[in-house]
C-alpha cells in the first residue's frame, strides 16, 4: 500500500471483462470485503468505509481479488447489481459495455461487407455467389484437417484448422446463420453430451459419437 495506507482497486465486470470503476482500498475495507463477499472501499471524500452501493442497493458481489505484479493496485473481479457509477451509468467510464472484438466478430464483418459491395476479384464474393461450391470448400477444408491430424505436425494442423474454421464461418453466413446460435448450442451441451439429447427434427444419426463437445 501507499504511505497513507490506500491501494487503487479496478473493478472489472466478470460477465463482460469491463473495467466498471476505479475506487481505493485500505486494510479495513479489504477485511471487510473479504468477510462480507461485497465490495469496501474507502471514500476519500468523505474520509471513511465506504460499502458499494450501500444507499443505492448497486452492490458489488466479489468473485475474485488480485493483486498487480508490484502488489500496488488490485484486480477486483465482481458480479454488479445495476449500475456501476453514481450517475447511473453501466460504468464510470461509458454509458454501457465495451463489446469485446475477436477474429470471429471481424471475419464475420468482412463477410456483411463483401455482401453489400461485391468485388468480382474477391474469393469470398466468389464462394458466396456459388453456394455449392462454398460448401464443397467446407468438405474438402474438412478432409485436408484430418488429414493434418493424422499427420501430426503442429503447424499444418493449426493452418488446416484455420481454412476449415474460415469456410465453415463463411458457410453459416451464407445461411443467415449466426455464430451466436451455434455458441448458444455449445452451452446446451456443457455438461450434457448431445447423444443425451433430442436431434433436429428430420436429421438422422450417422453412427459415432459425432458433436460430442465436452
Amino acid at each position: 500500500m501507499a504511505k497513507d495506507g490506500l491501494i487503487p482497486v479496478v473493478a472489472q465486470d466478470v460477465r463482460t471483462n469491463n473495467v466498471l470503476m476505479l475506487a481505493y482500498a485500505d486494510r479495513e475495507a479489504l477485511a471487510a470485503t473479504r468477510k462480507s463477499g461485497l465490495m469496501h472501499y474507502f471514500s476519500r471524500s468523505r474520509n471513511r468505509l465506504w460499502k458499494k452501493g450501500e444507499t443505492s442497493g448497486h452492490v458489488q458481489r466479489v468473485v475474485s481479488l488480485h493483486y498487480d505484479c508490484d502488489r500496488d493496485a488490485i484486480l477486483a473481479r465482481v458480479e454488479q447489481e445495476g449500475p456501476a457509477c453514481h450517475r447511473g451509468t453501466y460504468s464510470c467510464f461509458a454509458k454501457g459495455p465495451f463489446a469485446a472484438r475477436d477474429v470471429f466478430q471481424e471475419l464475420w464483418e468482412v463477410f456483411a461487407d463483401r455482401k453489400r459491395r461485391p468485388n468480382p476479384e474477391s474469393y469470398v464474393c466468389d464462394l458466396l455467389a456459388k453456394p455449392d461450391r462454398l460448401l464443397k470448400k467446407v468438405g474438402e477444408e474438412a478432409v485436408e484437417f484430418l488429414l493434418a491430424c493424422r499427420g501430426r505436425k503442429r503447424d499444418e494442423i493449426v493452418y488446416e484448422a484455420a481454412d476449415l474454421l474460415f469456410h465453415t464461418l463463411l458457410a453459416l453466413f451464407e445461411r443467415r446463420i449466426p455464430l451466436d446460435a451455434v455458441m448458444k448450442e455449445l452451452e446446451k451441451r456443457r455438461g450434457n453430451p448431445p447423444h443425451r439429447q433430442g436431434r433436429p427434427a428430420g436429421r438422422k444419426k450417422t453412427g459415432g459419437r459425432r458433436g460430442r463437445t465436452h
